[in-house]
């Protein structure tokens, strides 16, 4: 194994805490990873890492390497990329993740395309609804939907998304009609809420005369993905806060209708988060232009309420 690959091995035994799990972000075994980490020790004199039965903490030298690693990283890393500009043969892989049905309905469907246009350049893609770490987990950028938090991230914005309240018909004849949010936690309704682990909202920010008001939502299921709350809803189960090119099938067949339209949700944007250290990967950058301009005016289209 190179240098430059045990040095990238070792951060991410640092930014994960664990052999194991770097083991398998590396595509690699945890005895192997174990070795080389040892073998990187050995070859700088001095521990990295403090080790116990339940705990791996990076030492004073380990977090000191860390630092410094991270930057010969980087400067690698932007080498290489202005080699592939020069050449005009971007290569590597590209470790993406993004939301469920965004994931589902238009970047997978689009990879393969993206894939005949470079054909050196790999794909790795994770679908998940969760709010995922970008650098923790080792992407090279993460598709995003939500407001946009404060970060050292570099952000693209591809779209304004609005977005909608709807239930099924046949719940509004069981349970009324809606008009506003407070009609949803006076009259008790059933709202679908996307749960995951480190969640901590149970709250919809709806827009109100007086500006935006988040309203304390309940109901009696939730989940971390966002088409089984779509699935709960279309059985007449309860209310769902949706984007609207995530349901617009469904409020054209009438499937589902809105609700509460006096208090719609606060907009959201879908973006493209990545670390400033791909910034000048051009096989990052290219991927990213790619599905920005491919989905981009397909979700835009399918957005308007």
């Amino acid at each position: 194994m190179s240098y430059v690959k045990t040095i990238k091995l070792f951060l991410r035994v640092y930014e994960l805490g664990s052999m194991s799990a770097a083991a398998r972000d590396q595509r690699s075994s945890p005895a192997v990873t174990s070795s080389r980490i040892a073998e990187l020790e050995k070859h700088l004199g001095t521990r990295l890492f403090n080790r116990t039965t339940r705990a791996l903490k990076p030492t004073e030298a380990g977090q000191i390497f860390y630092r410094g690693a991270t930057r010969i990283l980087a400067t690698i890393e932007e080498a290489e990329a202005e080699v592939m500009e020069t050449t005009a043969s971007p290569k590597g892989t590209v470790f993406v993740s993004a939301p469920l049905h965004l994931g589902r309905n238009y970047i997978a469907p689009a990879v393969p395309d993206f894939k005949d246009a470079y054909p050196a350049i790999d794909v790795r893609l994770r679908m998940s609804d969760r709010t995922v770490d970008v650098t923790a987990e080792g992407l090279d950028l993460a598709f995003h939907i939500g407001p946009l938090v404060d970060s050292d991230l570099k952000i693209r914005v591809i779209a304004d998304i609005p977005r909608i309240l709807c239930a099924a018909p046949e719940y509004v004849a069981a349970r009324g009609m809606p008009e506003d949010g407070e009609a949803l936690i006076r009259d008790r309704h059933d709202c679908l809420n996307l749960r995951f682990p480190g969640a901590r909202e149970f709250q919809w920010t709806l827009q109100t005369p007086d500006g935006p008001k988040r309203y304390e939502i309940n109901g009696p299921f939730e989940s971390d993905d966002g088409g089984v709350l779509t699935t709960w809803a279309l059985t007449g189960r309860g209310i769902i806060l949706k984007p609207v090119y995530e349901v617009a099938e469904h409020l054209d067949s009438g499937a589902l209708v809105p609700v509460a339209t006096s208090t719609p949700p606060t907009p959201t944007q879908l973006a493209c988060l990545s670390p400033h250290r791909t910034e000048g990967d051009p096989k990052t950058r290219l991927f990213i232009e790619f599905m920005a301009a491919r989905i981009g005016k397909a979700i835009s289209a399918q957005s308007k309420p």
